[in-house]
């Protein structure tokens, strides 16, 4: 990257130090809902000058001293036991935690220790549940979401994608609690009830994470697992079998070697706040989406494709999200389209651009969110910027570079080869768009990036919807009769008859959801219309659909939509 990068949603003085190494020892209490304990990181100076070393923190972090130790310096000097420091307000999601370093620490290159004490409370990245609020209702869980800037309640950190750093974790717990981490190595001492961690890659700050609860596992697979409480797993495994293996082959094919070793899952209880997360080495993934096999076929592959875009090459700053989800997304339906074939990829690629034009229409064209390059303001949680133009918007911007290709087998190299560039790296657009017309230098001479209407940086930084889209005409076998049978709806008069010739028990849940949305799209019909058309299959069909996807985003505009039309009879 050629000029300094900023991070607007960080407090710390990243670019000041090289964050080698971290560790963590914790010790959680479910009773009071505390961790309690400590965090070592390794440190070098590599800004002459430095005397203060800031980090991110939150006001819910409670810090109780910080010592420094540079490693093999002896006597007075080896440990200064009480560092002063202080915390200043930052954002409403974050403060900073500002220490002041000895003299004899800022050595140019030479390494050094910062041991930080504290406590967490009731931060954003730690949910605490009790036994009422888990699947099983027996014993209470805890679990961290660091995405996009929470984990700086976890511990203090360079809570920015642009750093990234290995880190080992010692976590003690009461009896019968289990504890899984997003590292690459775990063991287990049952006489000292602790568990040790090591992520031996390294990672952001926002992709730590810890779960800890009645968690059982089933291996599915030589490198996977599925992990739940007891009264999910069998459920669990049962609608995932053999397939995760399967969709990491098919990854590697088109993308090389899965880095991270494992890919466990751990299925949360619906009160994850998301649908899944990305954490390497172990998917976290909401269980309520066990109703739905397409739903969890997708998200589940979803996550898989972030081990090579976002993980492994990750966006350097929350301002440029489509690097991870716009990549991941076009990573997503590669694999799908090889496994499933790609009139079921364009289905499912039709249901969320048919989302994402109604989001446009809510918000106008001329919203600045609608851009792939989005300049927060100070103070803007990064979090509350995440939308489906993050998704599909870097979805077909990628998709274009595919086009300009001119074989989707050359655009899977092009990809193979920016992941061996960049892995375990965090990088701006400008590297991502520079390495693709090195790789294509008849692109570059031909002056694609300035192409009138399509031009790279029009694609960055317009607001508004794509500047064009994949042909998705693959999918009519499957979007056609749903497109069918809306007309068929609007039709005036209706016709109830040709209308009871569509076999919606057949339909899959993509094609159900995607009529509802485009009728919804069409309201408001009269509700005699509906009432005339709708027979006994198609409401409990609809019901059952719109029971099973709990998780789905657009759920109370279809059960408004329900309560009034369908469950009346």
């Amino acid at each position: 990257m050629a000029c300094r990068l900023v991070d607007i949603a960080s407090a710390s003085n990243f670019h000041c130090f090289k964050l080698r190494h971290f560790h963590l020892d914790l010790r959680l209490n479910f009773a009071v809902k505390e961790i309690t304990g400590w965090q070592v990181l390794e440190l070098v100076a590599i800004q002459p000058g430095v005397q203060t070393l800031v980090l991110d923190t939150h006001p819910s972090l409670l810090i109780q001293s910080i010592d420094c130790k540079v490693p093999g310096i002896t006597g007075a000097q080896d440990i200064s036991p009480s560092l002063i420091y202080r915390v200043d307000p930052f954002t409403d999601y974050g403060s900073s935690l500002n220490i002041s370093l000895p003299a004899y620490v800022i050595r140019p290159h030479r390494a050094f220790q910062i041991t930080v004490r504290y406590t967490t409370t009731d931060g954003p990245a730690i949910w605490w549940l009790d036994a009422e609020l888990t699947c099983g209702q027996t014993r209470p869980l805890v679990f961290t979401q660091g995405h996009s800037v929470c984990n700086r309640s976890f511990f203090p950190c360079f809570d920015t994608p642009a750093v990234k750093s290995t880190y080992t974790a010692t976590v003690r717990v009461p009896e019968g609690v289990t504890v899984l981490m997003s590292a690459s190595r775990s063991a287990y001492s049952k006489q000292d009830r602790v568990f040790q961690f090591s992520m031996e890659y390294p990672v952001p700050a926002y992709l730590v994470a810890l779960v800890a609860g009645d968690l059982q596992h089933v291996d599915i697979g030589p490198r996977s697992r599925v992990w739940a409480e007891p009264c999910v797993l069998t459920c669990a495994v049962s609608k995932l079998g053999g397939s995760v293996e399967r969709w990491l082959n098919v990854a590697e094919d088109l993308f090389g070697p899965y880095v991270w070793g494992r890919y466990d899952i751990v299925f949360l209880p619906p009160s994850f706040p998301i649908v899944a997360m990305e954490n390497p080495c172990l998917t976290f993934i909401i269980s309520s989406i066990l109703e739905s096999r397409e739903f969890l076929l997708i998200d589940v592959i979803h996550e898989i494709a972030h081990g090579w875009f976002g993980n492994a090459v990750t966006n350097a700053t929350w301002e440029e999200m489509w690097l991870s989800e716009g990549l991941a997304t076009y990573a997503q339906r590669r694999i799908t389209t090889e496994a499933y074939g790609e009139a079921f990829t364009c289905l499912e690629t039709v249901f969320r651009l048919d989302a994402l034009h109604r989001q446009m229409r809510l918000l106008g064209d001329n919203n600045p969110v609608s851009k792939l390059q989005v300049k927060f303001e100070p103070g803007i949680n990064p979090s509350s910027l995440m939308n489906l133009f993050t998704y599909e918007k870097g979805f077909c911007f990628v998709s274009y570079l595919s086009q300009l290709c001119g074989n989707v087998k050359r655009f899977d190299s092009f990809l193979r080869a920016y992941i061996e560039q960049f892995k375990f790296s965090s990088v701006v657009a400008q590297d991502l768009l520079d390495f693709f017309l090195c790789f294509f230098p008849e692109l570059k001479e031909s002056c694609v990036a300035q192409r009138e209407g399509l031009e790279f940086e029009r694609w960055l930084n317009a607001c508004g919807p794509p500047l064009c889209e994949p042909d998705l005409s693959a999918g009519g076998v499957l979007t056609g009769p749903v497109q069918r049978l809306c007309d068929l709806w609007a039709s005036e008069p209706p016709d109830p008859e040709a209308i009871a010739n569509f076999n919606l028990s057949s339909w899959s849940t993509f094609q159900t959801v995607l009529f509802l949305d485009r009728l919804l799209d069409r309201s408001p019909l009269s509700h005699g219309r509906y009432q005339t058309i709708m027979n006994a299959e198609v409401r409990i069909r609809w019901l059952q659909i719109v029971v099973r996807n709990s998780f789905y985003p657009d759920l109370p505009r279809i059960r408004g939509f329900l309560h009034k039309h369908v469950s009346g009879d």
